[in-house]
This record gives structure tokens, sequence and C-alpha cells, in this order.
């Protein structure tokens, strides 16, 4: 591996002076370490983590920006990176300064009020690889380090403040397919990170590793071998090439101290090759942060068939249980169209309360009412040498973009996808390491004939299971992580028109919207330096909504068409300013 610097950029000549944050033009100057306290309780000002906060609810409390003045929203600054493909990375600010990740494995160190570079880091990957999706998805911070998760399954530690590395190590082995596209999560002194590869035929883990040295602390399967806990949900041997992979960031509750992880589907895709429900794809599973062991989980669909790939972790939030006592609760709208609402426990099992259906959906015919446990409708479960047609379609009701959650509305905020299907064709497939271990002929994309929209933002009372609000688009998907904010709004882009729009966090009334260089699939943040607020968020479209836009775009006949490209965009309110929507 190897750091590039730019670093000494003279351009600019302003010298940034402030009570809080205190660079200078040619570096970072002014980085104190980050603690363990900072992570649990950030400051109101500061975007720490993937998002934000260990519950994942991404709301931050900041209020500059609100419902009276968003209107006069407009760009403070803006950065090219210089790359095309999706651009997925939060910004995360901490000490005035900005770290973003882009596609081609590089992490810019950015002033955060200016835009000015104080540093850039492009991995050098190994040969090989040769990742699916070719994204990543953020850094962590801890000290005076901040985490990459390198393609190339590598781990990465950098100096914050020169971008420099401090260690690295091999998370697994390329050869076989692993890859990685995720943000690590630090968690009591150890950084988490979870793979990719699952179509490949790898068995899923979630590992962690000591902040200071790089080394493993521990690394624990998410298909488990046939003498532990689940190991007889899988047939002989199947285990090995399981899938299940883990390549969304976890979340975190500091109290019990167990982390909340999403698994994706098992291999290969058609459940009558491994008979048995497969713990524990397609599940969540609660994780012992000192240990690893799993010491809980809740399965969304056994012997999973339709690449419902469950990896996104459930947001932490309060909410009543089926008795009406108010627990501490874990909310998921997964992909395959349910929003579930369950209860986590100190002591690691989680509990079913309630599941209701947030897109429309053919396959999930019943959910019972004690166990949570879903029952399918057998005709529409793809299976070997059949073809079935079933919705939601693999991306799901929702795919990989995250949700919000406002304490101040109590409402969840849902970027949601309906009336698109998959049609597949299974086969036999044999395994051969680093190669497709999926098993399918051939698998289609369909639009409902009926199909009235595609994409919509959904609001959800956590409390009573009620949709409050949709906001929908006719002739677009939605593949826009969500946004909240103490002013009442909530921010999101994902469509095909290439806006960045703000909604009112009660009504979903669109209160301002601004047409970016290119689609914005990118996870906004927001941030405050030296008393003022900022909006931030990446623009540039790509991997699996662009596939997406363009089944959507020949069934209705428009335009499949969206620049490609790299900018990270940052607002601010000035007095007087109208956006304009172009």
């Amino acid at each position: 591996m190897q750091a590039k610097h730019l670093g000494f950029v003279a351009l600019a000549s302003v010298l940034m002076l402030g009570a809080v944050y205190a660079q200078d033009s040619f570096g970072i100057t002014d980085y104190p370490p980050i603690t363990e306290d900072q992570l649990v309780n950030p400051a109101p000002g500061d975007w720490p983590m993937y998002r934000r906060t260990y519950d994942g609810q991404g709301y931050s409390p900041l209020d500059q920006i609100n419902k009276d003045n968003v209107a006069q929203l407009v760009p403070a600054w803006s950065y090219s990176t210089g790359v095309v493909e999706g651009h997925e990375s939060p910004p995360v600010v901490v000490n005035g300064v900005m770290f973003v990740t882009t596609p081609e494995h590089h992490v810019f160190a950015l002033n955060a009020a200016t835009g000015q570079l104080y540093w850039k880091y492009t991995a050098d990957i190994t040969e090989n690889t040769n990742p699916s999706h070719p994204t990543n998805r953020g850094v962590a911070v801890l000290g005076d380090k901040v985490f990459y998760a390198a393609h190339d399954a590598t781990l990465v530690a950098l100096d914050a403040k020169t971008g420099e590395e401090v260690w690295s190590t091999e998370v697994a082995n390329v050869d076989e397919a692993y890859y990685m596209t995720l943000a690590p999560l630090v968690a009591d002194g150890k950084v988490l990170i979870g793979v990719s590869g699952g179509e490949y035929g790898i068995r899923g883990f979630v590992a962690a590793y000591d902040a200071e040295t790089g080394e493993e602390a521990w690394k624990t399967y998410t298909i488990p071998a046939p003498d532990e806990p689940g190991g007889d949900t899988w047939p002989a041997g199947a285990y090995v090439t399981g899938a299940g992979s883990t390549w969304s960031t976890g979340n975190y509750d500091p109290e019990s101290k167990l982390v909340y992880w999403g698994v994706g589907n098992a291999g290969p895709w058609m459940g009558d090759q491994r008979p048995g429900d497969n713990l524990y794809t397609a599940s969540t599973i609660a994780l012992d942060v000192e240990t690893g062991e799993i010491k809980g989980h809740f399965q969304y669909s056994h012997n999973e068939s339709f690449d419902w790939d469950e990896v996104t972790a459930p947001i932490l939030v309060d909410l009543p249980n089926k008795d009406g006592e108010t627990v501490k609760g874990l909310v998921n709208p997964t992909r395959s169209g349910i929003l579930w609402a369950l209860e986590r426990t100190s002591e690691g099992p989680i509990n079913f309360i309630w599941g209701e259906k947030y897109v429309p959906g053919d396959v999930i015919t019943d959910i019972d009412a004690e166990t949570g446990r879903v029952s399918y409708d057998e005709s529409k479960k793809p299976s070997t040498g059949t073809t079935k047609t079933y919705c939601p379609s693999v991306h799901g009701g929702r795919d990989w973009p995250s949700t919000a959650y406002s304490p101040d509305t109590g409402l969840l905020y849902i970027p949601a996808n309906a009336n698109m299907c998959t049609e597949l064709t299974g086969a036999e497939v044999e395994y051969e390491a680093g190669q497709p271990f999926i098993g399918f002929d051939s698998l289609e994309f369909q639009v409902t004939d009926d199909a009235e929209y595609i994409g919509s933002v959904q609001a959800w009372d956590v409390a009573t299971g009620e949709m409050k609000w949709e906001h929908k688009f006719p002739r677009s998907g939605n593949w826009g992580p969500i946004l909240a904010t103490g002013g009442g709004l909530i921010f999101s882009g994902g469509t095909n028109d290439r806006m960045f729009r703000a909604y009112d966090a009660e009504n979903g009334d669109v209160l301002w919207e601004q047409k970016l260089n290119s689609g914005v699939i990118g996870t906004p943040s927001t941030f405050e330096v030296d008393g003022k607020q900022y909006v931030a968020v990446q623009a540039g479209y790509g991997v699996d909504a662009v596939f997406n836009n363009t089944v959507i775009a020949e069934h209705f006949g428009i335009s499949s068409d969206v620049p490609q490209g790299g900018v990270v965009w940052v607002f601010e309110v000035k007095d007087g300013a109208v956006a304009s929507a172009e």
C-alpha cells in the first residue's frame, strides 16, 4: 500500500482563524485526538461516523438551517473528485476537517468551511481485485487516525493530519473474491469491518481490529460451522461457501456493548440447493463487541432465494412492544418489502414486535404474530430449473441507501422503490474459487404494467406502524440516503433528475431543491464550523442506480441519460439568496 500526497497546496490564500478550528492553507495544524466519548456523544456540530451516531439514526440536532430559511440555501463550495461511478460516501466532519471517500480508492481531507484540499490518499490496490461494485461508503475516526476499507479487502489506518499510512492489514483473500466497500465502525477501541463477495461463494464474517495496532481482536463468521449454534440449518459442507456477506456498516449500543450488523443472502441463490433456514443469512445479528460472540439474531427470510441481501443494520430507537410498554427497539425496512419493528435486549436476543408491508409484494403471504417468521407463496420462490417472477425485485423495497429517524417527529424516513419485479430462472452451479457462485440462467428486471410511480420518500410512525406521508417520483427510482435535522427538515437526492431536495419532515412538502452535476446517491451530512451550519453531499451517479434507471427509462419511454462525475457539494444559507432549481 502506498500513499500519494498532493499536500502543501498553496493555491488558497485564506487563513482560517476561529475560536474552535484554526487550520491554515498549508495543512491541518489543529486536530485534537477524537475520543471514545466524542463518538458516544458527538458535539452537535460534528458528523464523526457513517450515520453520525451509534444508533444509526442519521439525525443532527443542528437547527440553524430550518423551514424558515432553507429556501435561501446556496452552494458554499464544491470540489470535483475527478472520478466517475457511484459516489456514496458521507462527508465525515470533525475538528473542522472533512474526510470523504470516492470510487477508485481515494480518501480526501478537505477544509470543511472552504473546500481547500489538505491531502489525498490513494490506495495501491492488489491487481487481481475484482469488485462487483466499484464504490466506497466512507471512513471512521478515532484518536489521530482515519480508518479506510480498501477494495482489496485491506483495512488501512491513516494519520488524520497528513494522510500517511500508520498501519494496514489484510482482512481477507482477494483470490477468493472477497472485497470491501463499507465504512468501518469504531467501537470500544476496535475497528469493525465486514466484507463483500456474496456472489462468489465466500463465507461472510465481521472482524474487529485493535485501533492502535491493527492486530485482529476477533473474527466471527456469519455462516456457522456444523458444531456451532445454527450449524444444523445447513446441509453438510454448504456453510463453507454459504455467502452471508456483511457489506454495510453496523450500529452499536454502548450501554449493552452489542453491535447490530446486517447479513446478506445465501449462496448459491436457489434455496433448493441448500435446504434449511440457512442461519444467519438475511438476518440482523447482535455481536458482543468485546468477543465477537453472536448473542442474538432475527432472520427476515429463511432459506432466502430472492437475492434480498439484508445487510443494512436496523436503527436503534425506543418504541412500544406488543404490550404497549416502551422498550429498546430496532426498526428496519428490508429488501423483502417489510418494515420490521423489533425489541433488542441487553442480553442479546431480538424479539419480534410487528412487521408491515411498505411496498407492494407478492412473495410474503403471512407473518407469524408470535415469532415474526414469514410464509411464502411457493409459486413465487425461485428454484433450480424453474422460471419465477416475484416482487419486490432483487433490489428490494429499499437497497443499501440509509433511512433516517427524527426524535422530533417520531418518524422513520425510508428511500423506497415500488412496482419493480424480477424474473429469474434458476440453474445448477459448481463452486470454483474466485468465480461467480450464483446459479441462474437468466435474470430480468420488470416494471409492473400498472406502475404509476417507482421511487418515493416515505415517513412512518414507529410507535403505531402507520405511514404518515409519501412523496412519489412517477418516472424515477429513489437511491438517495436520507438526513434528518433539528431544523425540521430531511435532505435526500436519489432521483434521475439530479435534484437534491429538502423536505418538511412533518408532511413531506418539498421546501427547496437544487439540480446538481450528476445524480445524487451520496449520503448527506450536516455540520457546523465556527458557528455556521452547512449541509454536504456527494453527487455522482453509478452502480445499481444506473442499471435500475435504464430499466425504468425503457419502460416509460424516457431518456436514461444521467451525467457521471463526482463532486462534493456543500451548502449554506445566505441572507437574501434565492436558490435556483437548475
